[in-house]
């Protein structure tokens, strides 16, 4: 079954979210088929029409894991 992961930080914290992210990764077990991301633009006309602080990182991670037996 295919799900989807979000995942935000901050660009200062990079090396960090990127442990958080493959450490998740690992415990999970989900089989990662795409993984997409974008920081926030800095520019004061984007953060007036968006709920992100100039210097976010977001990720997305589409994953297949299997369902439970029942």
């Amino acid at each position: 079954m295919q799900q989807v992961k979000i995942f935000k930080s901050i660009e200062s914290e990079r090396d960090q979210f990127e442990k958080e992210i493959n450490r998740w990764i690992r415990k999970s077990g989900a089989r990662v088929i795409t993984i997409t991301g974008n920081i926030s633009s800095n520019s004061p006309a984007s953060q007036s029409m968006s709920s992100f602080s100039g210097n976010d990182i977001l990720i997305v991670i589409l994953y297949e894991i299997d369902l439970p037996a029942t």
